[in-house]
Parts: structure tokens; C-alpha cells; sequence
């Protein structure tokens, strides 16, 4: 999910009348959704110990179900790096730190009996500390997210394609100290940098496939069978190739969302690219509930089906709790709060990035 930044009119951007741009939309809903459906999918055949029809389309996006999500939070950076460090730190920092507290706590709350089962209180206090240093569940990306912001600035003074050649070894380094924050920094920061530094070829792209639709899905298709064939020879994660993968898969789900907008298809997956932050807070309650539920029913025999009703409930869930929550005057839930600004409210009269 992009920062709570500004940005002006970008080339290949495609305002609706709320100043998004509708393909950026499009393509953080595939990631979005991607992201709810490897949390369920494993998670059911985790629980059920087999594998499903699902386990194939979860394989198939593991090269770029995380780096196309951080390339297009990179792709706005741009607009506010060299705005003071006070309203930096406000719309890159403290907005993810607020909803990572909030939501940290929240989950926490709901597990903790079960952790307190298998110990006891006092080891799930000393566990709820470590979520601050070690991210906790499904969190890790908006724990991330912060930090690389702040590198990004901190580093712009630097030669930027040196940045981008070490955060390249970096990736193809497969550092595995064990902890998350480590682990996913080297792994991820290559594919945010590279929205960072690369978003005009980026925008470019989405202009040709915009202008080029034939020529886009021919390109989708090859892609496809590249990035499939890879990931069936078990070679997918060799270096060299994962971050091929990646950053060819990001600029799939770019040109995949850029053609979507322009035919004006699934429009809800637009809607959830809109409030992917939204489904990314809230989805684990609606997913966890409908998995045990499904799995301790025995309804449905087929995990493949069980993943898949899992996956939408994930999604729909999200959204439901979002709009309950603004029902019943939460907003603070899903909106930070005036008290936990600490530079004054950016204007909405520009084109927004998604959040």
C-alpha cells in the first residue's frame, strides 16, 4: 500500500474524478487479492495437511505476488523525498506505525488465549514486546514499509544506481538470518527502490500498453508461460531468476492493470485497490473464521474449493468490517487520526496514490 502522499500528474496516469489514478488501482487489487490468497490457501492446506487446485495460481505468483506490491509503493516516492523530514516522516512513517500499533494490538488480542494456553500470560506479554522488533503474522509489510521509506531519503544524495546494485546483491544474496525485518528488507527493498528510481519507464509502460493493447497481451502471454515454466522446474528462486521473475512480473501486473482500466473490467478490483489497505488490516479475522469453520464442518470436502470460499471471505470480510467500523463511527480503525499527525493534512485537490 502507497504512503498517504501527493502526487502531481504523472504521464500515463488516468485520473477519475477522485484525482486516482485508475490503473495504479487496478494493479495494487491484484496484489491485494494475491496476498489474501496465499494466506488462505496455505493456510487451509496447512491445516487440512494437503494441497489443493489453489496451490498451483499460489505458486505461480510467489515470484511477484510481493515485489509488483512494493514497486507500486515505490512509484510515488518521488513526490515527497525532498519535502523536509518532518512531513516525510508524517505521510511515510507515522501513518504505517499508527495502523501497525492499532492492528498489532487488535491481533494480538485475538490470539493471545491461545498463546496464554500454551505458556502463560506472562510469555504473551514478553511476545506482544516482540512484535515491535519482530513483525508479527500478516503485518511484516507495513512494519517494512516505514523503513524503506526512510533509507529511500536518507540515500537520495547518493549515486542512485549504486543503491540499486546493491540492493540488486542483496536480493540475490537470499539472506535468511531468521528475522523478518532482515530478511524481507534484503529481500524486497531492490523491487521499491526500483519503483522509486524507474517510475517514468514505469508510467511509459503502462502509456505503451494502453495505446498498444495487442501487442500488451502478447506480451502478458509470453510472460506467463516464462514465469510458469520457471516456477515448474523448481528454479524460480535461483539468483538471478528471482529477480528477473520479479520485476518482470511487476511490470506484468502493471500492463495486466493498465488494461483492465482501459476496458473498464472488474471494476472491483479497482474498489479493492482502493482500500487495499483496508483488506490488508482486517483480513485475517474474516479468513481465520471461515477456515476453521470449513474445515471443522467437513461441508466441503474439496480443499481446493475450501481455499478458494476462504480467499473471498478474506476479501469481502475486510471490506465488510470496514464499512461496520464506519457504521458505528470506528473510523479510527482505518483512518489515523488528526491527534497522530505531526505535519498539517496534505491537500486532496492532486492526483492521489493508492493507499
Amino acid at each position: 500500500m502507497t504512503a498517504n502522499g501527493t502526487s502531481a500528474a504523472t504521464p500515463g496516469s488516468v485520473p477519475s474524478a477522485g484525482g486516482r489514478v485508475d490503473w495504479v488501482d487496478y494493479a495494487k487489487g491484484i496484489c491485494i487479492v494475491m496476498v489474501v490468497m496465499m494466506h488462505s490457501v496455505l493456510g487451509v492446506e496447512a491445516a487440512a495437511d494437503q494441497t489443493g487446485f489453489m496451490h498451483v495460481v499460489v505458486m505461480f505468483a510467489k515470484p511477484f505476488r510481493m515485489p509488483d506490491f512494493f514497486l507500486i509503493s515505490g512509484l510515488f516516492v518521488s513526490v515527497v523525498i525532498d519535502r523536509d523530514w518532518r512531513v516525510y516522516l508524517d505521510r511515510k512513517v507515522v501513518h504505517f506505525a499508527y495502523f501497525y500499533v492499532l492492528w498489532v494490538t487488535i491481533q494480538f488480542g485475538f490470539k493471545a488465549p491461545s498463546f496464554a494456553a500454551e505458556s502463560n500470560w506472562a510469555h504473551v506479554g514478553l511476545l506482544y514486546l516482540e512484535s515491535f522488533i519482530e513483525p508479527f503474522g500478516t503485518l511484516w509489510f507495513i512494519y517494512l514499509l516505514p523503513i524503506f521509506f526512510v533509507v529511500i531519503k536518507a540515500t537520495r544524495r547518493m549515486p542512485p544506481l549504486v543503491i540499486w546494485g546493491l540492493a540488486a546483491l542483496l536480493e540475490m544474496a537470499h539472506v535468511a538470518t531468521g528475522w523478518t525485518a532482515i530478511d524481507e528488507f534484503a529481500a524486497r527493498f531492490v523491487y521499491i527502490y526500483s519503483g522509486y528510481l524507474f517510475a517514468d519507464y514505469v508510467f511509459a509502460l503502462s502509456d505503451r500498453a494502453r495505446a498498444r493493447p495487442d501487442l500488451a497481451l502478447a506480451g502478458l502471454a509470453l510472460w506467463a508461460l516464462v514465469n510458469g515454466g520457471l516456477v515448474a522446474l523448481g528454479v524460480s528462486e535461483w539468483p538471478l531468476i528471482s529477480i528477473a521473475l520479479g520485476l518482470a512480473g511487476a511490470c506484468a501486473i502493471v500492463t495486466l492493470g493498465t488494461l483492465l482500466a482501459r476496458a473498464h473490467w472488474l471494476t472491483w478490483l479497482r474498489f479493492c485497490g482502493e482500500h487495499s489497505i483496508v483488506i490488508y488490516l482486517a483480513f485475517f479475522l474474516p479468513m481465520a473464521t471461515t477456515r476453521t469453520l470449513l474445515l471443522r464442518t467437513g461441508w466441503i470436502a474439496d480443499i481446493g474449493t475450501i481455499s478458494l470460499i476462504v480467499t473471498v471471505a478474506g476479501v469481502v470480510g475486510a471490506l465488510a468490517i470496514w464499512r461496520i467500523a464506519l457504521t458505528a463511527g470506528a473510523t479510527f480503525l482505518f483512518e489515523r487520526p488528526a491527534a497522530f499527525w505531526i505535519a498539517p493534512k496534505k491537500s486532496r485537490t492532486t492526483l492521489q496514490p493508492a493507499e
